[in-house]
C-alpha cells in the first residue's frame, strides 16, 4: 500500500506559484467585456460556458485554480437527492432528477450511471416509506437509461456480503456519479471555446458599479493589476459570494451590495482501501437521522461521507476534525462486518457548502436548491447563492437567462443536448446509443487504434479526455512517444497537455484535481511530478482567439 497524507491533514490544495510557473503567459486580460464572471467553481464554469455559446464576451476569473474548492470536495454523485423527499423539497428533487440523464448523456466518459444499495433497518424507517419514497423517485422525472428501483435480498445476494447478517432485505436504486473537478475544466474548456476568457489565480480586487456599468480591478498571479470594464457582473463566488459583495463589489455611494446571508456547511469525506468488491455504491441510515454513502473510488478504494456542520471562518481553512473521521468510521461499521477504523483512512478532503441561509436548526435540512438574484437598480449585478452540482446546468441556463433579460438582450438556451469537451464519441464508435455501453465501445476503440497504449493507462485516458484524448497522444505511435515516465502510468506528454490546455501549474492541479492519482502515488512519486511542474517552462500555453 502507498504511503499516502496523514489521515487528518488533506494535501494543500492550492499552490503558491514558483517563479518558472509564474511567468507562464497568461490569456490576455480583456479591457472591456459584456459580462464578468467571478469564481470558477462549477457554477461559475457553467455560466460563463452558457453566456459564451449565446455570443456574449465573457471573462471569468478565479483566485485560485478551477475547482479548488468546494467543486472538488464534493460526494460526486449526479443525484436527485432521495433524502430530501423527507423535507418535501419536491421541486428541487424533480429538478435534479430530470438532469442526470442530461449530463450523463453530455459527458459519459466523466459520468456513468451507478447503482445504491440501502440496507433496510427497520428502527430507522419503515419499509413502507421507503417503497413510497423510491416510487417517488421513479417516477418525477422521465427515465431512459438509468433503470427504476427494486428490493434485494441481501442473504443471497452478492450486494450482501460484506454487510453484517442483521440486515437481510435492501432496496437498490439509481443515480449517477461524477467527476466533479474534471466536470468545471470541461465547462471552462467549452466556455474557452466559445470564444469567453478565463483566468485562472486571478483575483477581483475590486468592482465598481454605476448606472451603465462595472469597473472592475483584477490582479493576475504575477501581481499586475488590469482595470476591465463590463456591463453586467455575475457574482458565483461559492462560499465568499456574501463576502464578496460586502467587501470588493460596490455601488457607486460605497455602500455593500450584499442582501442575502450565507450558511456554510462543511461536508467532510473519508477514503479508505476498498470495503467490496462489486461495482455498487451503499446509502446507509444513520441514528440521527443522516444518510452517509459508501462508494466504489479509484478502483483500489471506498469513498465515504459526508457530514454535515456549521463552519464559521475562512472557508479556505475548512479541514475533517478528528470527531468526523470517527463519526463516518462509527456508522459504516454499523454496517459492514469488517469494522472501519480511523487507522484505516488513507486521504480525506472537507468541502464547503455555500448554502443560503433559510434559519433551520439543522444543517442537514438547510435548502440544497439555489437562488439567483438580479439586481437591476444599477448596472446588472447577478449572484448566485446555493446550488448543488446536480443541477449546475440548469442553474446556468437560467442565470444567462436573467442576464441576457437584465441586458435587455434575451437570447436562447443551447445546453441541454450539447456535448462537453470529450463527450461527443461518435468519431469513435458511430452513432450513441446508451451512455455507459457508448463508453466501453469507446474504450474498445482506442485499445484498437492505439494498441501499444497499456490497458490500464488506454481506459484512465478515456476516463478523464474522452474524445479529446487524441490531443493528449497526438501522433505518438509508441509508448516512448509521449515522453518520460514521471510517475507510474503519468507521461510527459499528458503533463504538458494539462499545462497547455487545462491551467494545470502545480503538481496539486494535476494530482488532486485534474486526476486523483495523488490517491495511487508515494509520496516520493507525488514530489516528482510536483517538482516536473514547477521546473518546465509553460509559457507556450495557448491564448484563446
Amino acid at each position: 500500500m502507498p504511503s499516502h497524507p496523514s489521515p487528518l491533514e488533506q494535501p494543500v490544495l492550492t499552490s503558491s506559484l514558483s517563479a518558472s510557473s509564474a511567468s507562464a503567459r497568461p490569456a490576455a486580460v480583456p479591457t472591456q467585456v459584456d459580462v464578468l464572471v467571478v469564481g470558477g467553481g462549477i457554477n461559475g464554469a457553467g455560466i460563463a460556458r452558457d453566456l459564451a455559446g449565446r455570443g456574449w464576451r465573457v471573462l471569468l476569473v478565479e483566485q485560485d485554480d478551477l475547482a479548488a474548492h468546494t467543486s472538488s470536495s464534493s460526494t460526486k454523485l449526479i443525484h436527485g437527492g432521495l433524502r430530501y423527499l423527507e423535507y418535501k423539497e419536491f421541486s428541487l428533487v424533480r429538478k435534479a432528477l430530470q438532469e442526470r440523464e442530461v449530463l450523463l448523456k453530455s459527458a459519459p466518459h466523466i459520468m456513468w450511471p451507478l447503482r445504491f444499495v440501502m440496507p433496510h433497518d427497520p428502527a430507522m424507517r419503515p419499509a413502507w416509506l421507503i417503497r413510497l419514497g423510491l416510487f417517488l423517485y421513479d417516477h418525477l422525472a422521465r427515465r431512459e437509461v438509468l433503470p427504476g428501483s427494486n428490493g434485494v435480498n441481501l442473504r443471497t445476494d452478492p450486494v450482501g456480503a460484506p454487510l453484517h447478517e442483521r440486515y437481510t432485505q435492501g432496496f437498490v436504486y439509481s443515480d449517477g456519479w461524477v467527476d466533479d473537478a474534471r466536470l468545471v475544466v470541461l465547462n471552462a474548456l467549452d466556455a474557452q471555446a466559445r470564444g469567453a476568457t478565463l483566468l485562472t489565480r486571478t483575483r477581483c480586487t475590486a468592482a465598481q458599479r454605476s448606472a451603465t456599468g462595472w469597473t472592475a480591478t483584477v490582479q493576475t498571479a504575477d501581481g499586475t493589476s488590469h482595470t476591465v470594464e463590463a456591463h453586467a457582473l455575475v457574482n458565483a463566488a461559492g462560499p465568499w459570494a456574501e463576502s464578496f459583495l460586502r467587501g470588493t463589489a460596490r455601488a457607486a455611494g460605497q455602500e455593500a451590495l450584499a442582501t442575502k446571508h450565507l450558511r456554510l456547511v462543511k461536508g467532510s469525506h473519508i477514503v479508505v482501501p476498498k470495503c467490496f468488491e462489486h461495482d455498487h455504491a451503499y446509502i446507509f441510515q444513520n441514528p440521527d437521522k443522516r444518510i452517509i454513502f459508501a462508494i466504489p473510488y479509484e478502483q483500489d478504494f471506498t469513498l465515504i461521507g459526508t457530514t454535515d456542520q456549521e463552519l464559521h471562518g475562512d472557508p479556505r481553512g475548512a479541514r475533517i476534525d478528528a470527531d468526523e473521521v470517527a463519526y463516518l468510521c462509527e456508522q459504516a461499521s454499523r454496517y459492514f462486518t469488517r469494522p472501519i477504523t480511523p487507522a484505516d483512512v488513507v486521504w480525506t478532503y472537507a468541502g464547503v457548502r455555500p448554502l443560503l441561509d433559510d434559519a433551520a436548526g439543522d444543517p442537514s435540512a438547510v435548502t440544497r436548491d439555489y437562488l439567483l438574484e438580479c439586481n437591476t437598480e444599477a448596472a446588472p449585478l447577478l449572484s448566485v447563492w446555493g446550488g448543488k452540482i446536480t443541477t449546475f446546468r440548469k442553474l446556468a441556463e437560467d442565470a444567462a437567462a436573467d442576464v441576457g433579460r437584465m441586458l435587455g438582450d434575451a437570447r436562447q438556451p443551447w445546453t441541454e443536448h450539447a456535448s462537453l469537451p470529450g463527450g461527443d464519441l461518435s468519431a469513435w464508435i458511430g452513432q450513441p446509443q446508451r451512455p455507459d455501453t457508448d463508453f466501453e465501445r469507446f474504450v474498445t476503440a482506442l485499445r484498437t487504434r492505439h494498441a501499444w497504449l497499456p490497458a490500464e493507462l488506454a481506459r484512465r485516458l478515456a476516463r478523464a479526455y474522452g474524445s479529446r484524448v487524441a490531443q493528449v497522444l497526438a501522433q505518438a505511435q509508441q509508448l516512448s512517444d509521449l515522453g518520460e515516465e514521471i510517475a507510474p502510468g503519468l507521461f510527459e506528454a499528458e503533463l504538458r497537455y494539462l499545462q497547455r490546455e487545462e491551467w494545470a501549474v502545480s503538481g496539486d492541479d494535476v494530482l488532486w484535481r485534474r486526476s486523483k492519482l495523488g490517491l495511487h502515488y508515494t509520496e516520493a512519486q507525488r514530489q516528482c511530478v510536483a517538482a516536473w511542474m514547477e521546473t518546465h517552462d509553460v509559457t507556450n500555453k495557448r491564448t484563446p482567439a
